[in-house]
């Protein structure tokens, strides 16, 4: 295959940046999205040219590293398929395709395809957390939780944090994020000692990081490589709203 790539290039976050094309042939459909792009950096390497700084870490679609946006959409056109685990059988030969960084306010660009998603950091440190004494592993069965919670929780936890979810999102806000912490926490019988200041203090890490608010466009499910669903942010709404009451009274 021989593929054209308009690539994000911004040298630092106080640059302007701009969309640079590259060509690059005999790639094989096998590869990876990220091994394309390591096959082009090898290639601008050894012209003396600066390579494409993207994010990247296990490459099995887990820890959330590679957060860049192909062809407008976040990971790509595959859905639940992170951009680390998309093929470029998917593509054709000849095919022109863009790579962009996450676009968001609270995502500031670093270099090229790389943007600081310390602000989900800041989010987990104001409430995800449990309170619950540890040591060794307690017995499956000692603490019941009823199945339907299990599971709801399990699916919540499943999030790995790549920032999808904002970059799809029109308001660039975190919220399906931040819901799948609230949520698989506030589901379990471990996560209750801190519940209600959970969702309030990571509701204001979210708003003071400067993520856009949440109206419900369905984006961020759609994009979400590991689907986490929608109805996850009606979770945190209701534990929101149970807190705030609970405050005032």
């Amino acid at each position: 295959m021989n593929l054209t790539l308009r690539v994000w290039r911004q040298a630092g976050p106080e640059t302007r940046g701009r969309m640079v094309t590259y060509r690059v042939e005999e790639v094989s459909p096998e590869m990876s999205f990220l091994e394309l792009l390591d096959v082009l950096n090898e290639r601008l390497t050894l012209a003396g040219e600066e390579p494409v700084a993207f994010d990247h870490d296990c490459r099995e679609g887990i820890c959330g590293m590679c957060g860049i946006v192909i062809n407008g959409v976040p990971h790509g056109p595959q859905p639940a398929t992170t951009a680390c685990q998309l093929h470029m059988r998917h593509f054709s030969d000849g095919d022109t395709i863009d790579v962009e960084p996450w676009r968001a306010r609270a995502f500031p660009v670093v270099k090229d395809l790389v943007v600081d998603r310390g602000a989900f950091d800041r989010i987990i440190r104001a409430g995800g957390y449990i309170s619950a004494p540890t040591g060794s592993a307690p017995d499956a069965h000692a603490t019941p939780v009823p199945k339907p919670d299990a599971d709801a929780a399990f699916e919540a936890a499943a999030c790995i944090g790549c920032g999808a979810c904002v970059a799809a999102c029109p308001n660039g806000s975190g919220m399906l994020f931040t819901a799948a912490k609230i949520t698989h926490l506030g589901l379990l019988p471990q996560g209750q000692p801190e519940r209600s200041e959970r969702v309030r203090g990571m509701i204001e890490a979210h708003d003071a990081a400067g993520f856009g608010g949440c109206t419900n466009t369905g984006e961020c499910a759609i994009a979400c490589p590991k689907g986490i669903p929608l109805t996850t942010i009606g979770r945190l709404n209701a534990d929101y709203l149970a807190a705030v009451r609970g405050r005032q009274q």
